[in-house]
């Protein structure tokens, strides 16, 4: 059986909020001595854990983390640009789950990436190519992982890309169908790191993750991923 990694999520701020706001809430459910009174003993006590662990369950099921850091700072507000793709697997949820945590196997269907090197703790290296032909580097970690549910990352401080995302891996109720949904926040590009990391942005970032997608399937229910390489890019299948 799985075991689901809990990582803090919430920021230092936050923590010290949720453990004070839970105490006085305990200590007032308390004092009522009644059933609704028990009821915010009991919301007290979870906000005392919310705050003990740095964790919340809400944060994770939606793949966010609040720690303060410079991904979350240039991701704030309407600075951050959100692209969501999905697209229906014929596999095994857990299947397609274990294929994409191997993070050396992304390469296998994201062209555009070199390498990827599990650098262990949770962290990973990440090379790409660039449309000049040079190659951008960055250090990423999963931020939340939920063995055959979800996988979230980011990229970590002082990285040359920022971004953060989830992939959730649900099942269809058909036979062996999995929804794969990737949800990807950006930070645009600008100045000369704009024309370094155009591969994963381009003129309609969404496309690219979709192209991946498509390769990901074919890759999983075939056992080939089609070439593509002079074709240009259509729509959405």
């Amino acid at each position: 059986m799985h075991e689901k990694s809990i990582i803090a999520n919430i920021s230092d701020g936050e923590r010290l909020a949720s453990a004070l706001g839970g105490a006085l809430l305990t200590a007032w459910g308390i004092s009522r001595r009644s059933t609704s009174g028990v009821v915010m003993a009991a919301a007290g006590g979870a906000l005392i854990v919310r705050g003990a662990t740095g964790f919340c369950p809400g944060y994770a099921v939606a793949g966010v983390d609040m720690r303060d850091d410079d991904t979350r700072v240039a991701l704030a507000g309407g600075r951050g640009t959100l692209v969501e793709v999905a697209v229906r697997i014929a596999k095994p949820h857990d299947e397609l789950y274990r294929y994409w945590r191997q993070l050396e196997n992304l390469p296998t269907f994201m062209p555009h990436l070199v390498s990827v090197k599990d650098l262990g703790n949770s962290r990973s290296r990440w090379v790409s190519r660039t449309l000049r032909g040079h190659t951008v580097e960055w250090d990423a970690e999963i931020i939340n992982d939920d063995p055959n549910e979800l996988i979230g990352w980011r990229t970590l401080e002082g990285s040359e890309v920022v971004s953060a995302g989830s992939v959730r891996f649900k099942p269809t109720g058909k036979d062996e169908e999995t929804e794969v949904h990737v949800r990807l926040q950006y930070e645009p590009p600008a100045g000369k790191m704009g024309a370094a990391i155009a591969w994963l942005f381009g003129q309609d970032p969404s496309q690219t993750i979709r192209e991946d997608l498509r390769r990901f399937k074919a890759l999983l229910e075939t056992g080939e991923v089609p070439t593509t390489k002079g074709q240009p890019r259509g729509g959405a299948a």
